[in-house]
């Protein structure tokens, strides 16, 4: 979650005086896959419980596992596991003179070893200043996200007791978003409060020209950083409040992980905040705030990704609330990925403040309170999660379609998300008649299940299931069943439900007017694909 809400627009000149220079981020670049410091490298160096021990924050077995000497062993107790290393021993791995020069490394009079390593623990040694964390792009690239130390996720200390700007690494959030963004080449791309920089990073790959904005400068240094150190070309660096910045400009694509949390007001607001989470709005008034502006601020055809937060409020439905907040000329496709009643859901962002560990159990209660009061206030009986996308169609009657999806997806979903919003353009453009003129294919991950009692002639019911994408399954009658089954491409739909209807011996007028709306539903989700006129 990105911060990017008040504040004017302007360009920043990065001056951050307690953060590294990117001017000769190629050297470090270079000696990093030199020592093999990327996402396959410390997988082979730390092993598959180690590696997964460090996403958890748990550091022991990381430790114990780079005990040696090499420059890969250095440059992770540097960057990941923030451990001060013997100057020779840095300056083995990486160019230490620049990096010292630079700002990525400070001098520490202690070397900070552990005995592990046959070191008696003295001497002169150096200290990163920031985490940098492998991270694999989609073709394989190697990439570094760099982030405020401890804040990457396996980071040794996490976020909790950070300052308010305190800028986060990559996270399970920030690769979900990365993964449903449509990836097709476009001019202009949009990251709304970049954060460490990873949406930009990745628009830089397919956008002629890549914008990021966020609220605290502290994370367009960081972003700077991320890009330069990762090999990618320099992003326009823009500060202020949600859309402020970029005035009455449009973009093919608009990503943001906003500060999305539901949080209270009131005294003690101010002693948990966390500008990365939490947007200063009440309620969810911060992602209703950015979907309505962003369908000014898309191109014609153009994506817009969010994740969002949003309430369930008591006498509403929530897929009427979110259905209000779609701007007009856009489809939308939101979908609700969990749900956590009001309990869970504090419980869930105290921890993340470091609250729940407090020595003081009653600021821990009274935090608690406020979070419950101001929910009773709003009638706010629990709170969804989900992804929310946008896409400029200028359409005059738009689909927005809402829905609630907990089940297991198959990411990377960008192809997916095109394709969803494709078939919504087709269906649109056909009625029933030209429905049935059109022909269609079983897409290709589609398989069929039938489902009854061993021994039985007939089965109880049929089941078509996709086996990638958001992996859905629907039931089928005997029609719909071998409606698919037939669909390759050859016959249209219409001539196809004339052969099943002579097959289940049923009058074909009858079929082809109750067939229409069942192959819409196919097609909507995915199991058919239509064919160009």
């Amino acid at each position: 979650m990105r911060a990017a809400v008040s504040g004017g627009g302007h360009n920043v000149r990065v001056s951050a005086t307690s953060l590294p220079v990117p001017d000769r981020a190629d050297r470090l670049r270079e000696a990093l896959l030199a020592a093999e410091f990327t996402v396959d490298g410390l997988l082979d160096l730390l092993g598959a419980p180690a590696y997964a021990a460090l996403a958890r924050s748990e550091t022991v077995p990381a430790l114990r596992a780079t005990r040696g000497a090499t420059r890969l062993d250095t440059l992770v107790r540097l960057f990941l596991l923030q451990q001060t290393v013997p100057l020779e021993r840095a300056r083995a791995a990486l160019p230490l003179d620049e990096a010292l020069a630079d700002g990525w490394l400070v001098p520490d009079a202690a070397d900070g070893t552990d005995g592990t390593d046959g070191t008696d623990g003295a001497g002169a040694g150096a200290r990163a200043t920031v985490d940098i964390r492998p991270y694999g792009g989609p073709e394989g690239e190697d990439w570094f996200i760099v982030s405020d130390l401890g804040c990457a996720v396996g980071g040794a200390t996490g976020a909790s007791g950070r300052g308010e700007v305190v800028v986060l690494g990559v996270g399970g959030a920030s690769t979900t978003l990365a993964g449903l963004t449509v990836r097709t080449r476009v001019e202009s791309a949009l990251d709304l409060g970049t954060g460490s920089g990873i949406q930009a990073l990745h628009a830089s790959r397919h956008a002629g020209h890549v914008t990021a904005t966020d609220l605290n400068p502290r994370a367009l240094s960081f972003t700077r950083l991320t890009l330069a150190l990762s090999g990618a070309g320099e992003a326009e660096l823009l500060t202020g409040s949600l859309f402020e910045p970029v005035g009455d400009r449009t973009f093919d694509l608009v990503v943001s992980n906003p500060p999305f949390v539901i949080s209270p007001a009131g005294p003690d607001r101010d002693g948990a905040r966390r500008t990365y989470r939490d947007g200063g709005m009440a309620g969810d008034d911060l992602c209703r705030t950015l979907v309505q502006q962003a369908g000014a601020h898309l191109a014609d055809g153009g994506f817009a990704h969010f994740l969002a937060n949003w309430e369930h409020v008591e006498g509403e439905e929530w897929q009427d609330r979110l259905r209000s907040w779609v701007p007009r000329g856009c489809d939308a496709w939101i979908v609700q990925r969990e749900v956590q009643d009001v309990t869970q859901y504090a419980e869930l962002w105290l921890r993340d403040s470091g609250e729940h560990e407090t020595s003081d159990p009653e600021r821990y209660a009274r935090l608690y309170d406020s979070w419950l009061d101001e929910f009773e206030a709003r009638k706010t009986r629990s709170v969804g999660f989900g992804w929310i996308t946008l896409h400029r169609s200028g359409a005059e009657h738009p689909s927005v379609v809402v829905e609630d999806w907990p089940h297991s997806v198959e990411q990377p979903l960008g192809d997916t998300v095109r394709s969803h919003f494709a078939r919504q353009d087709y269906l649109r453009a056909h009625d029933d008649a030209a429905l049935l003129e059109g022909r269609f294919t079983l897409a290709s991950e589609v398989v069929q299940e039938q489902v009854g009692l061993p021994g039985a002639e007939d089965p109880e019911h049929v089941v078509l299931r996709q086996h990638r994408g958001m992996r859905r399954a629907t039931k089928v009658d005997t029609v719909g069943a071998g409606f698919a089954g037939v669909c390759d491409g050859t016959l249209s739909a219409g001539r196809i439900l004339d052969a099943i209807a002579q097959l289940v011996e049923e009058d074909a007028v009858a079929l082809r007017d109750r067939t229409p709306s069942s192959i819409r539903l196919l097609v909507e989700e995915g199991y058919l694909e239509p064919l160009s006129d």
